[in-house]
């Protein structure tokens, strides 16, 4: 039984676990989804008192390849976030290596988020109104922006930025390239931060069938209607011997993050199935790599 005041973990290195929390609309799931990734164990909307309970039983379960643990903790849980600095000092306790991040972004921006993806604010149940209720929000996590570690303003920060953000300053120190493969719809742009671009509108289009429509690039069915179509099959191993030539001029440069984007025409089967597979074929012999789905998200 340990002693009072020493950390119950007995790893040399302390497992890392990231608290999330902010405002609804700043961000939190799309870092989760970063976060997971990585390698994190993730969970969304844990309530407070269990934190610590969560972290004992992934450090001590023998997790080896665990690279963290990232929680998101929201307005949801309600009167659950004042016991905060009582479980962020048990997780110190128990030995882990543990920080608040606070993601926060502007009421405008806010309201232009929310109007954009038509979603509901987690406090309109309340009678609020959308300006009301991001109000109340405010009002409810300003003790936990006061002991976060860290805030992150999203306020000029699109997705791709933020999971960029998170991948860079929480991934495992490891050399090479981190990958992003990224799909996306030429009919919303090509995403600002690539490095390479390549079109796929020129591939076979499962769209068009109508078993496939509903179905996208991760599914089985379009994998394998795309899997045994010649011209994807050698566009894929192009694709592959172009990066096998340039992603080492790119690491002799010292680059640490390259993303590659594909898109077609709605987003949702070629190039979604072309960044799986590229995304398949690099883990085999790098430790960071990437996708996200723009259209999918």
């Amino acid at each position: 039984m340990p002693m009072p005041n020493t950390p119950e973990n007995t790893h040399d290195t302390p497992v890392r676990m990231v608290v999330l929390t902010g405002l609804s609309g700043a961000g939190k799931t799309v870092a989760l989804r970063a976060f997971e990734d990585l390698g994190f164990y993730c969970v969304d909307n844990l309530p407070t008192g269990l934190l610590p309970s969560l972290y004992r039983a992934l450090s001590d379960g023998g997790r080896g390849t665990l690279s963290g643990i990232a929680v998101g903790v929201d307005v949801r849980n309600q009167g659950d976030l004042d016991r905060m600095p009582e479980a962020l000092s048990k997780l110190a306790t128990a030995g882990a290596d543990a920080e608040l991040v606070f993601l926060d972004s502007s009421d405008e921006v806010l309201l232009k988020r929310y109007a954009f993806t038509r979603r509901r604010h987690p406090l309109s149940d309340d009678g609020l109104s959308l300006i009301d209720a991001l109000a109340e929000e405010r009002r409810r996590l300003r003790p936990l922006q006061a002991i976060a570690n860290r805030s992150i303003d999203t306020s000029d920060t699109n997705v791709h930025q933020l999971r960029r953000l998170i991948t860079t300053e929480y991934s495992a120190v490891s050399p090479g390239l981190t990958l992003l493969f990224e799909s996306f719809a030429y009919k919303r742009g090509i995403p600002p931060d690539s490095d390479f671009v390549f079109d796929a509108r020129c591939l076979p289009n499962p769209h068009w069938d109508p078993r496939l429509r509903p179905f996208s690039g991760q599914d089985a069915p379009v994998r394998e209607y795309l899997d045994g179509q010649q011209s994807v099959v050698q566009y894929l191993a192009d694709i592959r011997g172009f990066l096998d030539a340039w992603l080492p001029r790119f690491e002799s440069e010292d680059k640490g993050y390259l993303t590659v984007a594909i898109g077609c025409t709605g987003g949702r089967h070629r190039s979604v199935y072309l960044a799986e597979r590229l995304a398949e074929h690099y883990r085999a012999s790098r430790d960071q790599v990437l996708t996200f789905h723009r259209e999918l998200e």
